[in-house]
């Protein structure tokens, strides 16, 4: 091979093996599996208690093909969240459904199992000893479950699970901070009193303290509530991670993480190869939140009402501008992922992933990887072909 064509040869090799490695996945950790993601498609795997894998994957629509005000920057980053909000709930509900198929056939099982147990005696003969004669009833092996819900259905179970996420959210992350900064900073004297009448009662004295803001500084106040919602998300992560069947899917997370770094190094997509793989990764959605919350605290501290509601009103409406801003912030550091700033602004979420994240087994591993090259079936062709392209460039470099 001349040398001029062998140059164009490395060129076409690192040239497709960036676009593989360009090609960003991420995940979602389920019951008993893994959500995988590629830019045009998602894939989840799922295995059942029989030691079988069940995959389901689908084309993901290019909403900011089809509306170009979606590539406008934080609008982008609004429009992401919610979908990836509504990919998460389908994939949770694809894997409570396999749950539940096993969990039907596990009964099924069990009651076939004591039908066949059961003694009956034949009648129609005047021999004593054929009348007590036991037989053996055998029952059908495939003993047919429920329908599955229709799909209306089951989008009508996402919305509803959608509506409940975001109203528990509110409640636990912006609601309860806000009550509870205020009533600490008037305890402590940082904030004015509310006036209360002499014979006010319970509910009138409650009322008086959250009716109103009035901090002697709005920047502490802002910050202290920041700190608090921060805490409670901290708290919220440590109590699940004691909980079994979550620990179980902090495994599956792990797993889900290992696999994207074994794609991101352009290594075969193996178990062995991804139990090498660290745990921790910079682009987690745990990472984002925290980003989220940091942002939430400044953008935060130009509110200022001092009505209660009006504070709950703009800072729940100005949700999406901070999911957006945030999604920008870690879309600019990642561009230089060993910059200072992005190691800042994801050094707190690679400190949470210790807890949200646990070692995984080989068979965890397995399933990380099948919804991954479940996913990367649905991606254009040239993309499947770079790993070929990848085992060439070892021998011609």
């Amino acid at each position: 091979m001349s040398n001029k064509n062998k140059h164009r040869k490395i060129s076409l090799i690192h040239t497709v093996f960036s676009m593989q490695r360009d090609l960003i996945v991420g995940g979602q950790a389920v019951m008993e599996g893994v959500m995988m993601r590629t830019p045009s498609a998602y894939a989840i795997a799922c295995r059942k208690k029989d030691g079988s894998i069940v995959t389901t994957a689908e084309k993901l629509p290019k909403l900011s093909d089809k509306y170009k005000w979606l590539n406008i920057p934080v609008l982008r980053g609004g429009a992401t969240l919610i979908q990836s909000m509504a990919l998460g709930v389908k994939a949770l509900n694809f894997s409570a459904q396999v749950a539940h198929d096993d969990l039907e056939a596990e009964e099924a099982r069990e009651k076939a199992k004591e039908l066949q147990t059961q003694t009956v005696f034949a009648d129609g003969t005047t021999d004593e000893n054929f009348t007590k004669a036991p037989v053996k009833v055998v029952m059908p092996e495939n003993i047919s479950t429920a329908e599955k819900p229709k799909k209306k259905a089951q989008a009508a179970g996402a919305v509803g699970s959608i509506i409940f996420a975001l109203f528990f959210n509110v409640l636990l992350f912006v609601v309860a901070p806000l009550l509870l900064t205020n009533v600490l900073f008037i305890a402590l004297g940082w904030a004015q009193a509310p006036a209360l009448i002499a014979d006010a009662n319970f509910w009138e004295t409650v009322k008086a303290y959250i009716w109103e803001i009035k901090p002697d500084s709005w920047i502490a106040f802002n910050l202290i509530d920041g700190l608090i919602r921060m805490a409670f998300f901290v708290t919220m992560i440590f109590t699940m991670s004691y909980l079994k069947d979550i620990r179980r899917v902090f495994e599956y997370h792990g797993a889900e993480h290992k696999t994207v770094f074994n794609w991101e190094q352009g290594l075969d997509l193996t178990v062995e190869n991804a139990k090498t793989q660290r745990r921790q990764h910079p682009r987690c959605g745990t990472s984002f939140l925290m980003v989220v919350m940091l942002v939430a605290i400044v953008l935060f501290s130009v509110i200022k009402f001092d009505a209660m509601w009006m504070n709950l009103v703009v800072r729940i409406a100005l949700m999406p501008l901070v999911a957006g801003l945030s999604y920008e912030i870690i879309r600019y550091a990642a561009k230089n992922e060993g910059g200072l700033v992005f190691k800042f602004m994801t050094t707190p979420g690679l400190w949470l992933q210790n807890v949200t994240t646990q070692e995984p087994d080989a068979e965890q591993l397995e399933i990380a990887i099948v919804s991954l090259k479940e996913s990367l079936k649905l991606e254009p062709s040239e993309v499947k072909i770079a790993p070929v392209f990848e085992r060439e460039l070892e021998v011609v470099v």
